[in-house]
């Protein structure tokens, strides 16, 4: 089962919630928007070493993480949170960032992050995000993560983090994944392929479980990383 699948299966009663953020006003609000809507934040940071520290004593269902912190950003913070010493069903981590195409954003979800919120998110939107991202999904566009794989991608030939093996993945897989990449929702990539939403969501579920990718997010920039489709090809090729 992959981890997104058991994240979903595990997620019974309200969130808990990690905030770490250098601001103690934005933590502060964060922390009365998300009670008023019946979620729980079980601890809070104001530097990147707090946040590993906290997690890994609190282990929450979700994250939310500013990007800038004085000493150790939110990129290492998410990197050592969801590296090989992750718990089996590592926090869901959403990334707080006050500009929309900010390269940390896209270094943080190369790294396992589930998207990323902008800091002036409505109070119905921040806890809609965080009861999201718990249940599976990835808290972003795929067209959003595109915009930053574009701009932020690594060229070609160089070592990347999220090389992956493609061969692994059936031909109608393949076509699920460059159709992520470009931005297709399930329903338009339904109707694309000529399946049913459920057939779609299957074989998403199996691209991400073969490439040992956390959500939609990482599977938009892998087929990036790994050239299945380059930056600045936007238009879908004919469906067959």
């Amino acid at each position: 089962m992959s981890t997104e699948t058991q994240r979903a299966a595990d997620g019974a009663g309200p969130p808990r919630v990690v905030i770490a953020d250098d601001q103690a006003l934005v933590r502060t609000g964060f922390r009365m928007i998300l009670a008023a809507d019946g979620i729980e934040v079980v601890g809070e940071a104001a530097d990147g070493d707090e946040a590993v520290a906290t997690v890994r004593r609190t282990l929450p269902d979700v994250v939310l993480m500013d990007i800038r912190m004085p000493g150790t950003d939110g990129l290492e913070a998410t990197r050592r949170i969801l590296g090989p010493e992750a718990p089996p069903s590592p926090p869901r981590i959403i990334i707080l960032t006050t500009y929309d195409l900010d390269q940390y954003v896209y270094g943080a979800l190369a790294v396992g992050a589930s998207g990323f919120l902008l800091k002036d998110v409505t109070p119905e939107h921040l806890a809609a995000a965080v009861r999201l991202v718990r249940s599976g999904d990835a808290l972003l566009a795929p067209s959003i993560t595109r915009r930053l794989v574009e701009r932020f991608a690594q060229p070609a030939g160089r070592t990347t983090t999220l090389h992956r093996d493609l061969s692994t993945l059936t031909r109608r897989e393949l076509e699920v994944l460059e159709s992520l990449a470009r931005g297709l929702t399930n329903a338009e990539l339904a109707a694309r392929l000529h399946l049913s939403e459920a057939t779609v969501k299957t074989h998403v579920t199996h691209v991400l479980a073969k490439l040992q990718l956390r959500d939609r997010a990482q599977a938009v920039i892998a087929a990036y990383e790994t050239g299945l489709v380059t930056p600045g090809s936007m238009d879908l090729p004919p469906s067959n």
